[in-house]
Order: structure tokens, then sequence, then C-alpha cells
């Protein structure tokens, strides 16, 4: 049978979601947590990678076993430490796959002016923000809607096979009044670092580093943008997964 968990974390001690030699990651505990509760290894598959120190409040995760275990979430959650917490698990359809049934995902990457010892570990902080030109940043996100290969935001090194992505959403939401900002960016995919190196790039434009027609150039010719900047992984959290048919599924 298929247990689908429904969990989130914070990344600021692993080193990603998948697991790496020497380095603790969130698929390695999860496993860990299972294999001492049901007595034998089990693997578990993701809805997709996160990189080190990066967050997610909305997280699926797939795997199989012979018997079925009460209680199970509760029991993951006595095990795990405080970073991760096991939302729900539950008995699906054996078809049911978390990495490639998800429709879309959703990140959200958080900025403040603002030193803050109780979100130091969930926000960027810039020393240069209240010198950045929030209209262009907007427009520089804007833009991004206007294409589907993002090469010039795929961090290198990656094993994608297509630099195709499908925005959905790509749009900077301004707290001025807590001197605060959010980008939000929805897709059905995202390329490896892809999300901190848009955030890097609007930031760029912002600072008059670089123009939009520099941004456009890149895209169009599927180069890479210039001064390429990734943002700090802390900012950034995996915010929502979608699953058109998770409902339907659960048994």
């Amino acid at each position: 049978m298929r247990y689908f968990l429904h969990l989130s974390y914070n990344g600021t001690r692993f080193s990603g979601w998948q697991i790496q030699p020497n380095a603790p990651s969130v698929q390695e505990a999860i496993e860990g947590a299972l294999s001492i509760l049901f007595n034998q290894y089990i693997h578990v598959i993701g809805c997709g990678r996160t990189d080190a120190g990066v967050h997610a409040r909305d997280y699926y995760a797939h795997f199989d076993v012979d018997k079925p275990l009460d209680h199970l979430a509760y029991k993951m959650n006595r095990i795990l430490s405080q970073d991760i917490n096991i939302k729900s698990a539950d008995i699906v359809d054996d078809e049911l796959h978390a990495r490639f049934d998800a429709q879309s995902r959703s990140y959200v990457y958080r900025i403040t002016g603002e030193k803050d010892p109780f979100r130091y570990e969930w926000v960027t902080v810039l020393a240069k923000f209240d010198k950045l030109d929030r209209e262009k940043m907007q427009q520089a996100a804007q833009l991004l809607l206007n294409y589907d290969d993002f090469f010039p935001f795929c961090k290198t090194g990656g094993d994608n096979k297509t630099t195709i992505c499908h925005l959905t959403r790509s749009e900077w939401v301004f707290l001025p009044e807590k001197r605060e900002m959010a980008f939000h960016i929805s897709a059905d995919r995202f390329l490896r670092g892809m999300v901190r190196l848009i955030v890097g790039m609007c930031l760029n434009v912002g600072l008059g580093k670089i123009t939009i027609d520099q941004v456009q150039l890149a895209l169009d010719n599927k180069t890479r943008v210039d001064k390429s900047l990734s943002a700090p992984a802390n900012g950034l959290a995996l915010n929502k997964i979608t699953y058109s048919s998770l409902n339907k599924k659960l048994l």
C-alpha cells in the first residue's frame, strides 16, 4: 500500500530535501523515522528537491509498505526533530506519485529591511532595502510571464533535461509600512536554483545594476543574465503544492 505524507520543514539545518553524502537531509531524517517504525528500510519519494537552507511550508512525499500503521503521523513526529512536522499520513491509490502528479508548485521569497532576531532563519535582511526601485522590480517579475524557457535562471550542474517551465504567477508584494517585501512565483516545475536566481535578478534591477532590457535580451537569446546573483537560501520557502487528483485518491 502507498502512504502519502503531508509535511513542512525548516531547512536551516539541512542540506536540502535529497539525501547527500556526509550531510543531513530531510529525506534521510524521514526515512530514518519510518525505518524505525516499520522495522525495515523505507524509501521515500518527495514532490521535488529543495536546496540547502531552503524551507517548505507545504511538501508531499510517498512511500510503499506491506502493512499499515495506526497513528503514523503522530508516531513520526515523536521521533523527528522540531524542524520537521508531519501534518498527515494517508493511504492513497497506488498510482498517485508525489513528484509526477504534482500540477503546480509555488514559492515565496521574503525580504526585510529590519534585522529580526525572531525570524532570521526565514527572511533575508537586505541592507540596501530602501534603495530598491520597486516599480522596476515588478516590471522585471512580470516580464518573466512572457517566456517559458528559463535557461538564464538555471544553476549550472543540474540534471534538467529541459529548461521549459510554465509560469502562472510572478510578482512582488510590497509592505512598506513593515519594510518588507515578498516575491511570489508559481509554475508547473522549477529548475535548479531558479527562484533564487530570479530574485537576485530582480534585486539587481531594483538597485540599478542591470536593466530590464538586459534581462529581456538574455531571455530572448537564452544566455546568462549579466551580474548573475543567487539570493540567500534562508528567505525562500516552498509554499504550496497542488494535485488535481489528491482528494479523489485518498482511500
